[in-house]
């Protein structure tokens, strides 16, 4: 017999051997239907792997990332199947889930595909899926499986098999697939009900530029077709607020191939736009007793080869810059911590200047493959609302409880209110990534641990997605359409410190090494700005718009007031403009809704005579008329009712 532990810390008693399948039938045959895949000791299995030793066991379905990608891992190789039914002969790479569906990488050769034959695909999926054939796993020796790949002639499969020992290889077989795998998968292609091949693209394998360009067609299914209708429609959705479409639309950004892919433009009303949540911050960050800093945007060699950074992000970093000196080598700066450390170095501290936090809106540079950009969430250069806390070991819970206030604060002004606190720890079973003494890694994980739940933050704890100098508190937001993204983060260092023999005198009299706080609550501006548009759908908060009224004019005659009113307006610190175009009023309002501008201003002979405003609000039509007063008092209600200062 072996024990099986279950998440609310009951136990069951089984014969060895037993799956999880099994013990999901003993719970309910309601449980069973629905369950996926199975979490063993933090790792998914398939349902019918047998257990042979005591272990925890957490049962997966649909509504738990582990069972969705279990489900779309086995999508991936039932699409696998589709295809080399239509195509026979071609070369697989790899097919692995991801955040909302899969991919798979495919060398076509000399097939041709287009977004029109993948209606044909589905159709043969959803055929596959309904012989409900099992998925097999199989343990085969190095070997044979070099001998199998060879015989299909795929180059990829085989340089794959290079890398990996013998006694670890598995294959998985559904139907008249068979292909290298790990697993986990379906019990059988059954599960799958619904599936839609969302789009067709170019990657290069493995992610270089230097190797072949493969075909990458994205997918996603569903057990059920209402959930994937419902999906679509988020879509479609998500389409009609994507940051790029309507950062243009919006005049916010633009991009520029002779300036550099991955480099964006802010234009005039998306730089008003980043410089009011500058000033947002700075302004909360200066009552919180931060202390402005700048930084060089390059950095010696050195600098980083002593941070870690040079060791852990070299390959992702742009190429040195190299000066008349020989041996002299400088970087773009890919991270402003190890700036910040010099800055405590410049000068003897005591316990009494401690805590010391330093902040800087630092731009950072990253060499990102071309394929991997996407408008203003990945990008060459960004910029960090980056601060760094020195801190006395006895200061560091409160000093991070402290940061969890701040992050708060930026969330609840901006009114992202669906949000999980993702504690990310190192992985336990490669302590090779990371840098530092065991000890002090503890002593990090346990005093987030603690500040958080000290907090009553709602969180997940996720092992091996610490950062490589420490463990983190990453803020994870969904936003209007469901959709998960990673905004602020809070770091706990010890590492960077004793690299860069940072230290204080303690009341002691003796020299202690100081404790680092990483944090930056936006993350980074230009993803956060992306995200905002597609959260908002560009209709942003009032005390945050770059435009908070249009003026229109019902003709050329009545400009003058238009004006008039407009000055009067920005002496009460209201921005807006003026509208003089030749046009008919209704383009001017059609216009000026397409901009989501929140007031339309319309004045005529009447408002002219009477000094006042005919107000329209963006999405409501027409609200009234106003003086000038009182439309000015009408914008400071809104914006007190939804700004609130930093306490």
């Amino acid at each position: 017999m072996i024990k099986v532990t279950l998440p609310d810390g009951t136990s069951k008693e089984v014969e060895k051997g037993t799956n999880s399948f099994q013990i999901a039938q003993s719970i309910s045959e309601g449980l069973a239907r629905k369950v996926l895949a199975a979490e063993i000791n933090g790792d998914i299995w398939d349902l019918e792997r047998p257990l042979n030793v005591d272990v925890s066991l957490k049962l997966l379905t649909f509504n738990d990332q582990g069972g969705k990608s279990t489900m779309w891992h086995s999508s991936a190789h039932l699409m696998a199947e589709a295809i080399e039914f239509y195509y026979p002969g071609v070369k697989l790479a790899i097919g692995p889930p991801i955040e909302n569906g899969f991919y798979y990488d495919i060398d076509f050769e000399n097939h041709q595909i287009s977004e029109f034959d993948l209606v044909k695909i589905e159709k043969k999926i959803i055929e596959l899926a309904r012989e409900k054939n099992p998925f097999l796993r199989k343990k085969i020796s190095k070997d044979d499986a070099i001998e199998f790949f060879k015989t299909k002639n795929d180059p990829y499969k085989l340089e794959l098999l290079s890398e990996l020992e013998d006694g670890t290889i598995t294959f998985y077989t559904q139907g008249n697939f068979t292909d290298l795998c790990k697993g986990p998968h379906l019990p059988h292609t059954g599960y799958i009900k619904a599936v839609k091949l969302l789009s067709i693209a170019g990657a290069y394998w493995r992610g270089n530029e230097n190797n072949k360009q493969l075909t990458r067609i994205y997918g996603i299914t569903f057990e059920k077709q209402k959930d994937l209708n419902s999906y679509l429609e988020k879509l479609e959705e998500a389409k009609k607020r994507d940051h790029r479409k309507l950062g243009k639309e919006l005049e916010l950004f633009t991009f520029s191939e002779k300036v550099g892919l991955g480099l964006p433009l802010w234009l005039p009303k998306g730089t008003e736009l980043k410089e009011r949540l500058v000033n947002f911050l700075k302004k909360a960050q200066t009552s919180s007793g931060y202390l402005p800093v700048s930084t060089p945007h390059i950095g010696h060699k050195d600098l980083y080869v002593c941070s870690g950074h040079y060791e852990k992000y070299g390959e992702d970093s742009f190429q040195s810059i190299k000066t008349p000196n020989e041996g002299e080598e400088f970087l773009l700066k890919p991270m402003n911590c190890p700036h910040h450390c010099e800055i405590f170095n410049s000068s003897p501290k005591s316990y009494k200047d401690l805590p010391l936090r330093l902040a800087e809106f630092g731009t950072v540079y990253r060499y990102e493959q071309s394929g991997e950009l996407h408008g203003l969430t990945r990008v060459r250069g960004f910029t960090q609302d980056d601060a760094h806390i020195f801190c006395r070991p006895d200061q560091l819970e409160d000093e991070f409880k402290k940061v969890i206030d701040l992050v708060l604060y930026v969330f609840n002004a901006l009114k992202f209110e669906d949000f999980v606190a993702q504690v990310s720890l190192r992985d336990p079973n490669n302590d090779t990534k990371y840098i530092g003494s065991v000890e002090n890694w503890d002593k990090a994980e346990n005093a987030i641990i603690s500040a958080a739940k000290d907090k009553g933050l709602k969180t997940v704890v996720e092992y091996g997605e610490a950062a490589f100098y420490g463990p983190k508190l990453d803020f994870m937001v969904k936003d209007a359409l469901n959709r998960s993204w990673q905004l602020g983060t809070i770091q706990v260092d010890y590492n960077l410190p004793e690299r860069f023999e940072l230290e204080y005198t303690g009341s002691d009299n003796k020299k202690h090494r100081p404790v680092m706080i990483h944090r930056a609550p936006f993350g980074s501006l230009e993803r956060f700005v992306a995200l905002l548009i597609e959260h908002t759908g560009g209709k942003f908060p009032l005390w945050l718009n770059p435009e908070q009224f249009i003026i229109l004019p019902l003709s050329e005659q009545f400009n003058d007031y238009a004006q008039e009113v407009s000055k009067l307006l920005k002496n009460y610190d209201i921005r807006g403009l003026v509208d003089e175009r030749a046009e008919k009023i209704g383009r001017k309002i059609r216009d000026a809704e397409v901009k989501k501008i929140p007031f339309m201003l319309i004045v005529g002979e009447k408002e002219t005579k009477e000094q006042m405003l005919s107000v329209r609000q963006q999405g409501k039509g027409d609200i009234g008329k106003f003086s000038i007063e009182e439309f000015s008092n009408l914008i400071k209600e809104i914006i007190e009712k939804d700004f609130i200062d930093y306490k």
